[in-house]
């Protein structure tokens, strides 16, 4: 039996669940989305994740036809007609249908699409060993481009991204911005540790100013562990003494070797085990 797929102003059964090929999400990536867990049927920091979307939306002028308690409402009926107790929702809002050019503004209306499914995780014995990790050359989009705080349907740089890390046979990619500093991970927020104090890009360095990475801030604080934004360098996560990443799918993971370099002891550190069971517990609490 398939899914309920949340389209324009109800369910309706997944082979029904269809989008216009005239569409500007399909034809021009034009839109934003989130990706929200879902613990114990609960939906995870569900106004952060709307906060954002809708801000995202404001960006690119593109006026979501709900309210954030109508999209809220919207979401938890996706999640019980599903019966999705751990999983995640994909979230989109598309330009809707327009024409072959590229004027938004000529388009009928944006389109609201909601998925309730399990999620792909990584593998228990990836978080207990670490991943592999490297840089990439793909860099992150100039802030004068789409800002990277947009969460946008146009996904290429992190794709191109993510192509190069699967082919150099890693987990995950590291991207810098235009400047040479450390921006984020193909698809999560990056954290070091050095002489336990934790260290993250600010998002002004071209990171998406991501859900985790907020709770994990405060978790870290909670503990007494000093949190500093700053720009980083590939020096600075190659002299680490822990590497972590985290996000909606990832949560807390620690890297153990960054381009063939053992990071700290080549194992997740102490700070990045405590973070991770810290946060599992507070995502179920």
């Amino acid at each position: 039996m398939g899914l309920k797929i949340w389209i324009e102003n109800g369910l309706v059964d997944q082979d029904d669940a269809k989008i216009s090929v005239f569409d500007h999400g399909l034809l021009y990536g034009d839109g934003v989305f989130e990706g929200i867990r879902i613990y114990q049927g609960k939906i995870f920091e569900c106004q952060a994740h709307l906060d954002r979307l809708y801000e995202s939306a404001k960006v690119i002028c593109l006026e979501i036809p709900m309210s954030i308690e109508t999209m809220t409402d919207a979401m938890e009926q996706t999640i019980r007609a599903n019966d999705v107790h751990e999983g995640y929702i994909r979230l989109i809002a598309t330009r809707g249908i327009g024409d072959l050019g590229l004027d938004p503004f000529l388009c009928k209306g944006p389109q609201v699409i909601i998925i309730a499914d399990n999620i792909q995780l990584y593998p228990e014995a990836l978080y207990e060993k670490g991943m592999k990790i490297v840089s990439v050359s793909s860099v992150r989009n100039h802030p004068l481009s789409c800002p990277p705080q947009v969460k946008s349907l146009n996904y290429l740089n992190n794709i191109l991204a993510k192509i190069e890390a699967i082919r150099a046979g890693a987990s995950e990619g590291i991207m810098y911005n235009h400047l040479g500093f450390v921006a984020e991970a193909t698809g999560d927020n990056v954290f070091i540790v050095k002489k336990r104090v934790i260290y993250t890009p600010p998002v002004q360095a071209g990171s998406l100013d991501g859900i985790t990475r907020q709770v994990v801030i405060k978790l870290a604080e909670k503990q007494n562990i000093k949190v500093v934004e700053r720009n980083l360098t590939r020096f600075d996560l190659y002299t680490a003494d822990e590497l972590f990443l985290t996000g909606t799918a990832a949560e807390v993971i620690g890297a153990v070797e960054m381009d063939g370099r053992k990071i700290g002891a080549g194992t997740p550190g102490a700070i990045t085990k405590m973070l991770r069971q810290k946060f599992f517990e507070y995502a179920r609490s």
